[in-house]
């Protein structure tokens, strides 16, 4: 009986509260993230003196450093130098950072990909370099773009659960206050957590895929 009493109404409306925190902080957060990551992305792609090194060094040093160091260091090292930040927001900020660093790489090299012939084959027809990036690079490199950032995407939903440590009442973190009610609720609590997760996730792959078919 009490494995039943897992799913109770109002043990579900606490698990449903943290999962649309995980999903508003996802959603926020991979908008910003694919926003820094093609800007960033796309300047080292075009080689600017000073600016793409440096951006690329940034890229490097949040890409291997763990995303939990980052979290940690948005919500309570920020503070240091005036900016406070509240556990959402830092969640939000440490995934931007991490996150953006990431797609940015995708970017870079999703771009790289065109042949070069194409590009040198544009520009001899009179297209400027900006307009050929825009009408010949992009469009062929986001087709090669789309498997990996979707797969960057369901990384940032899985990774919000890391924001645990800093009291985010997102999913994972009200999914173990459920669980400390009772022993027994852990694994019908944790089977509602994995559907959950993977729901939206599955989601994401099938929306990826049909994209993906039609832009070939």
């Amino acid at each position: 009986m009490d494995i039943l009493h897992a799913f109770s109404a109002d043990n579900m409306r606490f698990i449903l509260e943290g999962f649309y925190m995980t999903l508003k902080v996802a959603l926020i957060a991979i908008i910003l993230s694919f926003l820094v990551g093609c800007v960033v992305g796309t300047v080292r792609y075009t080689k600017i003196p000073i600016v793409s090194p440096i951006l690329g060094i940034a890229v490097e040093l949040l890409r291997n450093l763990p995303l939990l160091l980052i979290i940690f260091f948005a919500r309570f090292a920020l503070p240091d130098i005036g900016i406070k930040l509240g556990p959402m927001n830092a969640t939000i900020v440490a995934l931007t950072l991490f996150e953006g660093a990431m797609i940015a790489e995708i970017v870079r090299s999703g771009l790289n990909s065109i042949d070069k012939g194409q590009i040198e084959a544009a520009r001899s027809s009179g297209l400027g370099y900006v307009q050929t990036l825009w009408h010949i690079v992009i469009p062929q490199g986001l087709r090669r773009m789309v498997p990996p950032l979707v797969s960057q995407f369901i990384s940032l939903l899985k990774d919000t659960s890391l924001a645990i440590v800093i009291s985010l009442p997102e999913l994972m973190h009200h999914a173990k206050i459920v669980i400390g009610q009772s022993y027994s609720y852990t694994i019908p609590i944790l089977f509602v957590v994995a559907v959950l997760y993977f729901a939206v996730n599955y989601a994401l792959s099938l929306a990826a895929r049909r994209f993906e078919a039609r832009m070939v």
